[in-house]
């Protein structure tokens, strides 16, 4: 009758919104699983096809044209999140990791500017590892960049050569493999979407690669007296970009969404942004008591300084809440000595040292 059919029409009329509202998120949370390939070990992705990767639909198809540069994603992936954690250890927000299959949780669509320094490491770790990778002789698709050989500066008495890294690759990849279709817009067309944004921010990752690249010379001339020089292009250690995204991080800038129709904040830039920028788009959370809804971890039970005045120290990190103290004891070896013939014989040492958590 008239009512079940009522019934039924707003049932379908539920579902189809729940299905649009799944489709629409899942590229933005779901997407990002890839991530959890930094923490497979070496040798499991050997016997593992495509499908059964934690991958996108896109990431998939990749794989299948491109399965030899999988280790290299496994090891972008490693690299990444080692460095996020290296470079936030000492913060309130300590880059923490979840079960799950997206690695960072709900913190990946956040927008605030820890989500952006997050996509901006992830796309860096990969445009690093490709790289490396191509110019190890890993991959038969590329190697090193020759472009840059035969140009010299006579003057300074030194000539381009030997094996540049091929960075150019290594951004391709990126790109293809982690940025949505979606055009990267500005303020100046109406703003940034999360897609937009994120994409953005792992743009800027990217050029933390060009932007920390390292010149390296070998010298030639009689008796070493370097009279002429053989100069190449390599990516700097990734603990170097992680420092360049960081600076990234503490200028970062706010700037609006598109898909919020309220009055555009003061505060909230007007101008286009340059690639060289990570941008957010709501304000952190101070990070000091657990949110499971926000995925946020809580400062409680983490290790402090008691002497320290930066963000380590039981004050900043602790968040006024104050601090256990517990007395751990370190044994190790020491006085070791050499014992003819052939073995080191060592004391086994004790020491007692204070350790402070948060309360």
């Amino acid at each position: 009758d008239k009512d079940d059919m009522d019934t039924r029409s707003c049932g379908v009329r539920h579902m189809c919104t729940l299905t649009l509202l799944l489709v629409s998120v899942c590229p933005l949370y779901c997407g990002a699983s890839w991530m959890r390939l930094g923490s497979t070990p070496a040798g499991a992705l050997e016997d593992q096809d495509c499908a059964g990767l934690p991958l996108g639909p896109k990431q998939r198809d990749l794989c299948r044209k491109k399965p030899f540069l999988l280790p290299a994603v496994r090891d972008g992936a490693r690299l990444a999140i080692a460095e996020c954690q290296s470079q936030f250890r000492h913060e309130r927000w300590n880059c923490s990791t979840t079960e799950d299959a997206s690695v960072f949780g709900q913190q990946l669509t956040s927008g605030t500017k820890e989500a952006a320094f997050i996509h901006a490491m992830m796309a860096a770790g990969l445009v690093h590892a490709v790289t490396r990778s191509c110019s190890q002789g890993n991959v038969t698709e590329c190697s090193c960049d020759t472009r840059l050989q035969g140009g010299s500066s006579p003057t300074e008495g030194w000539h381009w050569g030997g094996c540049s890294d091929h960075i150019q690759y290594g951004i391709w990849f990126s790109r293809k493999f982690i940025d949505n279709t979606v055009k990267n817009t500005s303020r100046t067309s109406g703003g940034f979407t999360l897609s937009s944004m994120n994409q953005h921010n792992s743009e800027t990752g990217r050029q933390a690669i060009v932007r920390t690249m390292a010149t390296h010379c070998r010298c030639h001339g009689v008796s070493g007296s370097c009279a002429v020089k053989t100069c190449w292009k390599t990516v700097a250690a990734f603990e170097h970009v992680g420092l360049h995204l960081k600076e990234r991080y503490e200028r970062s800038t706010q700037v609006s969404d598109r898909s919020m129709r309220k009055t555009r904040r003061k505060d909230q830039r007007h101008l286009p942004v340059d690639t060289d920028q990570l941008i957010f788009f709501n304000k952190s959370p101070n990070y000091c008591l657990e949110n499971r809804r926000r995925g946020v971890a809580g400062t409680r039970g983490r290790r402090c300084n008691r002497t320290s005045t930066g963000s380590d120290s039981c004050v900043l990190l602790c968040c006024g809440r104050g601090y256990n103290t517990h007395l751990v004891r370190h044994v190790q070896r020491c006085e070791c000595k050499f014992v003819w013939c052939c073995y080191v014989r060592c004391r086994r040492c004790e020491s007692m040292n204070d350790m402070h958590t948060c309360k």
